[in-house]
């Protein structure tokens, strides 16, 4: 193994030679940019078909071809210094890749046109095409990357441009997939720390699609911080599964240091990346402090990509070249991953290549970050808040969200569902014997007049609804009252109970004088043991349904285990949106079956236990749908409980 000082860097080194990166005829010139490219890199590249016609492959040689010509046109390579390109060396690949995985690639090179076309399969499951120059293309291009990466670091150029074909950050220590062979920019890093005095890097990979290799590669390295913005789409978009997921943070000592924003759906654009990147990305890299910042540039999130689907402009990946350059004294290596439209990805180059030269990122149009994505971003931060301090919750909380510290709103939200409940479904206000539950839940019990007399009873646990407001100007706090509402999304469910002639039990389980940021598990224990004790228990209800909305999901364990619930509720119906549930305490195995077939839990498509079999195993009938806003999921959700009540009913 071998070991760095200053920080735990940790090779797998045991089988490799000792490593020597050649030192290059560059001489350090202060201020200048850096640029690796070379023709060669085209000779990877499909095989004719049988018709006779060139294999359509998104992952073409004239990829690199265009960049270049598109450099070259606007004067950018005139004010670059040529780096010299060479092959990966077999000791630099062994940094990050097995050798097995290295003689695998290396055996493209015997393969014959007969060969290939009998692999076709094979390798079209890893998605790959192969040539027998496709070894040498690999190895110039992870060559490329790491001679562009050790100018920089050496001082020999201010940052650098790596125009280089294949890409690199799917391929992971023992595979090649994903249009990748070897991992440039992982190596890279590795050779870096290994000739350098430099430690702490910073990997930012804006490609479209999740660097699982990269990631994987340093997943439990403290010394590398790796951020990836990407499509995810629940996990099914490429690579898939859950690696990419939010809560894919790391691992021993490099937990924290992975940080994946992942973008729910297609259609993302300039205003999204920009404000992940103020939220996210800039707060952790700054407190990280990298001294040397890759970014795995893929230009597939550009607008007009056909694979990618998403908006990003030239002036939006400037953008963000800019703020990365504010890192480690500027020293930059932007190294080319994906990217298929040759027009999109030969401007999005042009644009990053002309912020490296010194230029300033055009003046955008005004615009703002989508609902879907301020949601992400927010889901994200309070992830990645456990280890970064600079992560403010907060200030990225979506806007619409209620602040629990204003009582004075809280106030009129109580007196608003007194008065509605009242005259909808002709319910009282619940006392309360118990004097601190009386205090501390006043006015957010309700039930109706005829809970004594029905069979069914709906007991609904729920928190206020979401109160919209606009301000009257940017300096001011006074709330514009035209464009300023109440979502509640419980009517929905309110209608459905007055429908079907049941009962309910209505309460806010917040009690009143709550801690910012505290939940009182005793309190709100106290007050649903009261209920079932007091109400539930004693009336003539023979089935009883728990509804459940967002955080207040949380409190059902309580008191699934205090009191014997089995012989009267028929379904635990738990909406938890984004919501991360609490682990199930400890239950017999009679009533964690008795649970998982009365239990139906309504998430977000994007959360990060919608593919969890174990969470699957334990709830039982667990359902995604496409909503992000709380209000949204809830009136999504009635279809789906109106459904499960029913079936229970009739068991």
């Amino acid at each position: 193994m071998h070991h760095t000082a200053q920080m735990d860097v940790i090779v797998d080194t045991d089988n490799i030679l000792e490593y020597v990166a050649p030192e290059g005829s560059l001489k350090p010139r202060a201020g200048q940019t850096g640029y690796i490219y070379d023709d060669r890199m085209m000779l990877h590249s499909p095989f004719i078909d049988t018709d006779g016609t060139d294999s359509e492959h998104p992952e073409q040689p004239l990829r690199v071809k265009m960049i270049d010509d598109k450099l070259r046109e606007h004067g950018c390579i005139g004010q670059m210094r040529p780096i010299p390109i060479r092959h990966l060396l077999q000791v630099e690949a062994l940094l990050v890749h097995s050798a097995d995985h290295w003689e695998k690639v290396e055996a493209i090179a015997d393969m014959d046109a007969e060969s290939i076309a009998h692999s076709r399969t094979y390798y079209e499951h890893l998605s790959l095409y192969i040539h027998p120059r496709t070894p040498e293309a690999a190895l110039l291009s992870a060559g490329g990357v790491i001679e562009a990466t050790l100018a920089v670091a050496r001082g020999q150029v201010k940052n650098s441009f790596a125009n280089v074909r294949p890409p690199g950050h799917h391929a992971e220590p023992d595979e090649h997939m994903g249009f990748c062979f070897f991992n440039n920019v992982a190596i890279a890093a590795r050779a870096v720390q290994l000739e350098t005095s430099i430690r702490k890097i910073l990997i930012l990979d804006w490609d479209v699609h999740h660097g699982n290799g990269t990631q994987r590669a340093f997943y439990d390295d403290p010394s590398i911080l790796y951020i990836s913005l990407h499509r995810y789409d629940g996990g099914e978009f490429y690579p898939s599964g859950l690696f990419g997921g939010m809560e894919a943070c790391g691992e021993g000592q490099g937990v924290g240091k992975s940080v994946n924003i992942p973008w729910p759906r297609k259609g993302i654009m300039d205003a999204d990346y920009l404000y992940a990147f103020l939220r996210i990305v800039m707060p952790i890299a700054y407190e990280f402090n990298p001294e040397l910042v890759i970014i795995s540039a893929g230009f597939d999130a550009a607008d007009g990509d056909k694979l990618g689907e998403c908006h990003v402009t030239p002036a939006g990946f400037a953008h963000m070249t800019h703020m990365l350059c504010s890192l480690a004294n500027g020293k930059v290596v932007v190294a080319l991953e994906g990217g298929y439209n040759l027009q999109s990805i030969s401007n999005s180059a042009l644009a990053v290549a002309e912020i490296l030269l010194g230029g300033a990122p055009p003046m955008m149009p005004e615009q703002s970050a989508s609902d879907v994505v301020t949601e992400t971003v927010w889901q994200v931060a309070k992830i990645q808040s456990r280890y970064w301090k600079s992560i403010d919750v907060k200030l990225c909380e979506p806007k619409d969200e209620v602040k629990e510290e204003y009582i004075d709103v809280s106030v009129l939200l109580k007196a608003y569902r007194a008065q509605y409940m009242s005259e909808k479904l002709n319910t009282y206000v619940v006392p309360f014997a118990d004097d601190s539950i009386q205090s501390a839940f006043d006015g957010q019990v309700f039930c109706s007049t005829d809970i004594w007399e029905r069979s069914t009873l709906v007991f609904f646990i729920h928190d206020y609804g979401s109160l919209r407001a606009e301000l009257q100007g940017a300096r001011s706090v006074d709330v514009d009252l035209e464009n300023s509402y109440l979502l509640d999304a419980s009517h929905k469910l309110a209608d459905w109970v007055l429908t079907n002639s049941y009962s309910l039990l209505d309460v806010n389980v917040f009690p009143q004088a709550i801690e910012k940021g505290v939940e009182d598990t005793s309190l709100i224990r106290r007050i649903l043991i009261y209920l079932w004790d007091n109400y539930i228990e004693i009336t003539d209800a023979s089935n009883v349904i728990i509804i459940a909305s967002g955080q207040t999901c949380k409190c059902i364990p309580l008191l699934l285990t205090d009191r014997d619930v089995s012989t009267k509720v028929k379904a635990v119906v738990q909406v938890i949106g984004s919501v991360h549930l609490n682990r199930l305490p400890l239950m017999d195995d009679d009533l964690r079956s008795w649970y998982k077939i009365h239990s139906l839990v309504l998430m977000t498509s994007t959360h990060p236990k919608r593919f969890d079999k174990k969470f699957h195993d334990t709830h039982g009938k667990v359902i995604a749908l496409d909503g992000e806003r709380p209000s949204q999921i809830f009136v999504e959700s009635m279809p789906h409980i109106q459904e499960f009540v029913t079936q229970q009913l009739a068991v």
